[in-house]
């Protein structure tokens, strides 16, 4: 197996930069998030975990989608703004993930060498739906990330990934801070529209 310590250090580094600048609204965390994510293609390939090798192909695509939806998406075309989903939106999402689950999962435990196949693929398929999330500044995304963090770490333990691991706990923490960061600033966002709309 490959030394990938020098690299995982590097991706780790890139990721709680993405992180930290995701927090503060700033489309620079998907520069970020482009590069640590590149890393992450080789590393997790190299660990047989191909679900979260692939996922990493995803997001490096998104970093692309989602500066652009910073800097240029919403009616404005000057950056989306953050909104919220109602319970549909969610169960229709917990729905998806469910099932892409149970059926990625089956057919890796069947078809490779994957570890852990299932939780591979739902921290996998809710990764997916949730990094749409942040793209679009839904505000609920957080609260998405605070349960795939829990999960992922465990899944990095198993594979001797400790940085990672560590790492996730950090995103724990950081994740709580983001949401009650965009909620604060989307009741503001909101308070300012109404203001406006009324003079």
């Amino acid at each position: 197996m490959f030394d990938w310590v020098n690299l995982e250090t590097l991706a780790v580094v890139l990721s709680i930069a993405y992180l930290i600048l995701a927090m503060k609204e700033n489309s620079l965390c998907w520069y970020c998030a482009f590069f640590s994510t590149a890393i992450y293609v080789w590393i997790f390939g190299d660990v047989n975990l191909y679900m979260e090798s692939g996922l990493n192909l995803y997001y490096m695509a998104m970093a692309i989608y989602g500066w652009h939806q910073w800097q240029h998406g919403g009616s404005s075309g000057q950056g989306v703004l953050i909104a919220t989903w109602n319970l549909r939106n969610h169960i229709r999402a917990l729905l998806i993930i469910l099932l892409a689950t149970v059926v990625s999962g089956y057919l890796l435990g069947a078809n490779t060498d994957a570890r852990l196949p299932y939780v591979d693929s739902f921290t996998t398929w809710a990764s997916i739906l949730t990094t749409v999330m942040v793209a679009k500044k839904v505000l609920e995304n957080w609260l998405y990330w605070i349960v795939i963090d829990s999960v992922s770490i465990f899944l990095y333990l198993d594979r001797g990934l400790h940085q990672t691991a560590a790492m996730f706990v950090l995103y724990l923490v950081l994740a709580a801070v983001g949401y009650f960061s965009w909620r604060k600033n989307y009741h503001r966002q909101n308070s300012a529209a109404v203001a406006s709309d009324s003079i």
